[in-house]
């Protein structure tokens, strides 16, 4: 059986309940502070700000819905929501399952930008599921490394190193 060049080999798609709950109660906090501050004082710096907090949070609960992982002979697509992230499998040092302090594990679901051993990494997380880093060879802008949550660590890694032979 050939493969075509662009044929996904493992794809996955992961979605939140917690972290969907978590942002529209956030969302729905600051509405409601909002409905109330403009109700009792009319619209002020601090109504302004409580709006912009309720709109940031709709916006995660739309989103950050959900993950897709997608591996091709020639890629690593991540897509959350609008943002994007594919990265050519040449450029993939190694791949491991990621162990981070807790707070860096648990600081937020989403896109986090974060350094770890001195080593700037974009990560794209939800906070039930284990991650996944890969060392990029050639870092992209100031990241090193790249990683993302998955329900099967250990077959995105196999899947990974078994295409382009890293560690």
């Amino acid at each position: 059986m050939k493969i075509e060049p662009e044929s996904p080999v493992y794809h996955e798609r992961l979605t939140s309940p917690r972290t969907l709950v978590l942002f529209l109660g956030l969302a729905l906090l600051f509405g409601l502070l909002f409905a109330w501050r403009l109700s009792t004082a009319g619209i002020d710096t601090l109504g302004v700000i409580l709006l912009c907090f309720a709109v940031i949070f709709l916006f995660y609960v739309l989103n950050y819905h959900s993950l897709e992982i997608v591996i091709s002979p020639q890629s690593l697509k991540l897509k959350f929501g609008i943002f994007r992230w594919t990265e050519g499998l040449d450029n993939i040092a190694c791949c491991q399952i990621d162990e981070l302090p807790w707070l860096l594990k648990y600081g937020g679901a989403g896109i986090h930008f974060m350094t770890v051993n001195q080593r700037y990494r974009a990560s794209y997380n939800f906070l039930e599921y284990p991650r996944v880093v890969i060392a990029l060879k050639r870092k992209r802008g100031l990241v090193c490394d790249l990683s993302f949550s998955t329900r099967q660590p250990e077959q995105v890694i196999q899947t990974l190193c078994g295409i382009n032979g890293s560690k």
